[in-house]
């Protein structure tokens, strides 16, 4: 045994856990803002699933196996085939648009290298049943929620925007065949840092006008002015930057594309998304037209670190409660009332010495200690704000199943320490 997880996949210690818990949270209230639902699938899924959409070539990407039952099941490399499964069985159950999101753990069996892991979490919203450029612009417009309230703004990221319909007519236009345009596809996503050599080696005869066409101020589509003009009346106009360079390399995509990138480059995409009109019918379910997007946990907290934006959703204890060891059962009352009051306590359940007790509550990083010594058999407690060193005399009332009331309360220890 190393110590050390597979790898690929990580250990998350309680300080990196309330960071990622951080960003978790940032990701659902932008949701929750915005009138998107939270739903789940399940970890394990059919194996057809996936190589129905991306092809078998997908199955030396992935982490397979046959199980008990003698079935090709996966863990799940993303979400939207899921998605794609339970809006296809139910969809006829809920009003169009269907707005949901979820923040699914992904796995996929890749080489680990800097903003990619084998395992992932991310953040997925789509909406279902809405046609018009509105369902882009609010999926952008949610995504950049997001990003802000983690501390990001438009100086930081950009959201790039491109068009695959408008690639498809262009790719026929040059007599490229409906089968052959996932590869090409495939080949422009990859592209943007290539030599001319390179260019011409992959694309071919199709190397120059692509050039040409990535450097038209007029190529764009109709439908990206349609979302360009969404975005910016959701006040979100700096985030927003046409790039016809973004193609999204997977093959269900057909209309309006995006990505996030950090401005100075130093990362990969921190997020994509785009149109996926076919993609439903394709899983047995009605013709739906649907969008969405995926943000990954990994280059999303690298990007936070270098900002020095370290997002924290579970906080410190307000108050640890400290107590002589006579004073025990008041101490685990007061515990058990404040905490069912809201307040966030923590206690030293070994009941140390008084000062070990204090440099306990500091080193958790609480605001208050609450010292319960003799005089609580008089019915008054201390309350101490360790930053300041200040303190002050409450009291307490024992009420009817072992609660216990504060007086003055919480909300009032300020005053008392300032007297």
């Amino acid at each position: 045994m190393t110590g050390q997880p597979l790898p690929g996949f990580r250990d998350f210690y309680p300080e990196e856990h309330r960071a990622l818990r951080g960003i978790f949270a940032a990701w659902r209230e932008a949701s929750r803002r915005s009138g998107f639902a939270e739903y789940e699938g399940p970890e394990l899924e059919s194996l057809d699933l996936y190589t129905e959409k991306s092809g078998d070539e997908i199955v030396g990407q992935i982490y397979h196996f046959r199980d008990k039952g003698d079935r090709e099941v996966a863990l799940r490399p993303e979400l939207t085939p899921t998605l794609a499964r339970m809006v296809a069985a139910r969809h006829r159950h809920y009003r169009k648009p269907i707005k949901w999101f979820s923040i699914p753990r992904l796995f996929r069996y890749e080489r680990p290298q800097r903003g990619r892991q084998r395992e992932h979490f991310q953040w997925n919203c789509d909406m279902v049943g809405e046609k018009s450029a509105a369902a882009e612009a609010e999926l952008i417009g949610t995504l950049v929620l997001g990003l802000s309230l983690l501390g990001l703004g438009p100086s930081d990221v950009v959201v790039k925007v491109s068009d695959r319909g408008w690639w498809d007519r262009f790719l026929e236009g040059h007599g490229v065949k409906e089968n052959q345009k996932a590869e090409v596809f495939k080949v422009l996503d990859k592209l943007e840092d290539a030599t001319e050599d390179e260019w011409n080696k992959k694309l071919g005869s199709l190397a120059g006008p692509v050039r040409q066409a990535l450097g038209a101020k007029d190529a764009h589509s109709s439908g990206l002015e349609e979302v360009r003009q969404g975005v910016a009346a959701l006040g979100y106009a700096e985030w927003f930057e046409v790039d016809l360079r973004v193609v999204r390399g997977l093959a269900y995509y057909t209309g309006v594309v995006f990505e996030v990138h950090d401005r100075a480059g130093k990362f990969r995409a921190v997020a994509g998304g785009g149109r996926y009109d076919a993609l439903l019918k394709k899983f047995g379910g009605e013709d739906l037209p649907a969008a969405g997007f995926g943000m990954g946990d990994a280059v999303l907290a690298e990007l936070l670190a270098e900002k020095k934006l370290v997002p924290a959703e579970v906080p410190a204890p307000g108050i640890f409660v400290v107590a002589e060891l006579a004073q025990r059962p008041l101490a685990l009352q007061l515990v058990g009332s404040l905490r069912r009051a809201g307040q966030v306590v923590d206690y030293d359940p070994g009941h140390g010495k008084w000062a070990k007790q204090l440099e306990l509550a500091e080193a958790k990083g609480a605001r208050w200690a609450l010292l319960a010594g003799r005089e609580a058999a008089q019915g008054k407690l201390t309350v101490k704000e360790l930053a300041t060193r200040k303190q002050g005399e409450i009291g307490y009332e024992a009420g009817p199943g072992g609660a216990i009331s504060l007086v003055p309360g919480v909300g009032e220890w300020p005053k008392v320490i300032a007297s």
